[in-house]
């Protein structure tokens, strides 16, 4: 319909005002999903790229613009004709601190690397230099598990590609390599059996055998 609309403008004779008509071109973008300054720095990104006509609207530069922003985890584009077009953001959730190269960073569920220029933000910092895929990997397996993961207070990554954990009861957790959703379950209703017990290390490298030390 929009086609044959255009298709009837431009053929007739009646319309040669239509070369000065700017139709179709977008005058509003709103976006949403992110606080106001950052709205308003993705308003200023989208006008940079030019998106043109609302008709044909180059998908490709809009993908590009939103998907190399690091707070933004999924995103919607909405048209609503005749000249306006939104954007939904969804944004990124923060999961744990890093240091790399002597700088802090924030790991978002998005799998990027955010500045961290949020000291307040309380989360549990890594040390060891994982990829963000084997963090992202192993959080996903103990996310399954019977454990919080709002216990953890620090994450200790080994070159043998072992995890340890410091939970907030000051508890030092050593987890084998090859950690399954059994396995931590397992783990986790062990020490339920010895919540009244005294311990600060739980050693549980070794499989089918746990050793606190008190």
């Amino acid at each position: 319909l929009v086609y044959f609309f255009l298709l009837i403008i431009i053929s007739s004779i009646n319309n040669i005002s239509f070369i000065n008509l700017e139709f179709g071109k977008i005058q509003n973008i709103n976006v949403s999903g992110l606080n106001t300054d950052e709205n308003k720095s993705i308003i200023k990104e989208i006008k940079n790229i030019n998106l043109g006509n609302i008709f044909f609207i180059n998908e490709g530069k809009i993908n590009r613009l939103i998907s190399s922003n690091s707070l933004i985890e999924n995103f919607q584009v909405k048209k609503k004709y005749p000249n306006t077009i939104e954007f939904k953001l969804e944004k990124t959730k923060y999961l744990a601190k890093i240091n790399k190269n002597g700088k802090s960073f924030i790991i978002g569920s998005n799998g990027k690397l955010l500045s961290n220029n949020h000291e307040k933000i309380n989360l549990p910092f890594i040390f060891g230099n994982p990829k963000i895929s084997e963090f992202l990997n192993f959080k996903e397996i103990f996310d399954k598990s019977k454990f919080s993961y709002q216990q953890v207070e620090k994450l200790y990554f080994f070159p043998s590609k072992r995890w340890d954990l410091r939970l907030k009861q000051n508890i030092l957790i050593k987890l084998s390599k090859n950690q399954t959703v059994d396995s931590l379950n397992n783990l986790y209703e062990f020490l339920e059996n010895y919540s009244t017990e005294n311990f600060t290390l739980v050693d549980a490298r070794i499989n089918n055998q746990i050793i606190l030390n008190e």
